[in-house]
């Protein structure tokens, strides 16, 4: 069975979606959310042929699921892709799509409303074939992927509760259309050192956190260096920390009282939270050991565990084959830096991949898809689609 994508209606779905603001409000204080996408995506849903549910896990923070029925003893298969994007400072025009040399631009068109517009794509196409499949498919457009995942983390949370039935993901993250079955995770941690506040003058009173700090600071560099220095992940490389966020002191002429140190470290398979959380305490008890008066206190405040599939995985196949057949070519297999809800997925026990389109501007203040990348994604999707769900 072969298809092929409405260049036009699939350009038309994205600029539609483009031209919406869906600014995560959790990253950019009043903004808009996922509302308003939420209904312009269940219209494109419904035009597309699809039965359209919204799961709203938060007040104005909406997914919705498209789904095409199948027959109902086959396995069934998810398209995940995000809607929510990151803030728009430094933009021209951030929702007014343009076309140029075959690329679309705009805030979201490549991260990842490219990709959300191929997965409605692939749905009207499977559905218009005229073959019922024998398992559903899903198009799931989630909220907040680009600070918590609440939207795909709530629609795994139901599939544990019966609410939703779908075996396997290909998540939609663009990557020029080669095969990522490996991403990095990563784990945020604070570090706060005390000390005794003080006039700058009364230097038998005061003792200076800040300077306290400078104690783990310098044990970090260490550490970070150690980490850059092992084997790694055959497709990730080494694991990585950077200290992202520091904070102390309260004037000019006060000793520090508290200082604050916010971490990210960087994991790839078969590092754990708890992995982590052994090495940073143990860093912290050698300084303590060091100086029994030193005052330091540590927490994980959000973690989130790296992916890693293989290349025999069932739906990881699909996908290839299906790219194979559109491309003329057999996809790279890769990993990627960015974390995605690919490890939500695959930790959850649904068998995932992810592919996406081409392009380039995720975070930045020019951002565009290719749109003949999409319109291949849409075919790729819908020969996976009717290969693993048929």
């Amino acid at each position: 069975m072969s298809f092929s994508a409405d260049p036009l209606r699939l350009t038309t779905t994205l600029a539609d979606l483009v031209a919406i603001d869906s600014v995560n409000p959790t990253l950019v204080e009043g903004a808009s959310g996922e509302t308003e996408i939420a209904r312009l995506t269940s219209r494109h849903m419904r035009e597309a042929g699809l039965e359209v549910a919204r799961y709203e896990p938060e007040a104005g923070r909406p997914s919705v699921v498209g789904r095409l029925a199948g027959a109902g003893d086959g396995p069934a298969l998810m398209l995940n892709a995000h809607y929510d994007t990151v803030g728009v400072e430094g933009m021209e025009a951030p929702f007014s799509p343009s076309i140029r040399d075959g690329r679309l631009y705009g805030r979201g068109a490549y991260d990842m409303k490219g990709a959300l517009a191929a997965c409605i794509e692939a749905a009207r196409l499977v559905g218009g074939s005229g073959t019922r499949l024998a398992g559903d498919v899903l198009v799931a457009a989630v909220a907040d992927e680009e600070y918590a995942s609440l939207g795909t983390a709530d629609l795994l949370e139901r599939r544990a509760r019966g609410e939703l039935a779908f075996d396997a993901a290909i998540v939609t993250e663009p990557t020029s259309l080669d095969l990522c079955v490996a991403h990095r995770g990563f784990t945020w941690i604070e570090i706060t050192t005390r000390g005794q506040a003080a006039h700058g003058s009364r230097y038998r009173e005061g003792v200076d956190a800040n300077l306290r700090m400078g104690r783990v600071l310098h044990r970090l560099e260490a550490l970070s260096e150690e980490l850059q220095s092992r084997p790694g992940h055959p497709l990730l490389g080494s694991p990585s920390m950077h200290a992202a966020l520091l904070e102390g002191g309260s004037g000019i002429s006060t000793y520090s009282a508290r200082c604050t140190l916010q971490v990210e470290r960087r994991t790839v398979p078969p590092e754990t939270r708890k992995s982590v959380e052994y090495e940073i305490a143990a860093m912290l008890e050698g300084l303590r050991a060091e100086d029994p008066s030193l005052e330091v206190a540590w927490s994980t405040f959000f973690h989130r565990e790296p992916f890693e599939t293989t290349p025999e995985a069932p739906i990881v196949a699909c996908v290839s084959h299906a790219a194979r057949r559109v491309l003329g070519r057999t996809p790279e297999i890769i990993g990627d830096s960015p974390w995605m809800d690919s490890a939500l997925t695959q930790a959850a026990g649904v068998d995932s991949v992810v592919i996406g389109p081409h392009g380039a501007g995720a975070h930045a203040d020019v951002e565009w898809v290719d749109l003949e990348s999409c319109a291949r994604l849409a075919e790729i999707l819908t020969e996976a689609a009717a290969d693993y769900c048929g």
